[in-house]
């Protein structure tokens, strides 16, 4: 297995680990220009590689100091239970600052292996949609 925070991921074989992954139900993979955008706009893309077959995918958002939304965690499901999931997590935080934190929000078939992995649950995390509008009081 190669491991890497440099090798180009396509779309394509983005979206062929999501579907060999847990992940599939909870991301596009029908929209590929979306998968594609996730992918450009991602700060830190470690990988995980068998041969030419992407197994392993960490994609994250940072700004290297302070926090790091890791946003996908994908392993194929043939390759799970291997580390290939901590190592990806080991090698995004090699290149984080020393203050910088690891910040995610876990599928549900996942909330079991990030404590075991040495997460720490936070009770506050909050998500608005984008078809949700802010509401409150505004600024007159």
């Amino acid at each position: 297995m190669d491991f890497s925070l440099a090798r180009i991921v396509s779309v394509n074989e983005f979206r062929d680990l999501l579907l060999r992954s847990t992940l599939s139900t909870r991301r596009p993979v029908d929209d590929l220009e979306c998968l594609r955008r996730m992918l450009e706009n991602s700060d830190i893309v470690a990988t995980c590689w068998n041969e030419n077959l992407l197994i392993g995918i960490a994609r994250s958002i940072t700004d290297f100091s302070y926090c790091c939304y890791l946003s996908d965690l994908a392993v194929d499901i043939a390759f799970q239970k291997q580390g290939i999931g901590t190592q990806l997590i080991s090698l995004t935080q090699s290149v984080l600052g020393p203050r910088c934190k690891i910040i995610l929000l876990s599928a549900p078939a996942a909330a079991d292996y990030y404590p075991h992995v040495g997460f720490e649950p936070h009770s506050s995390a909050w998500i608005l949609a984008r078809d949700r509008k802010i509401s409150g009081r505004r600024v007159r």
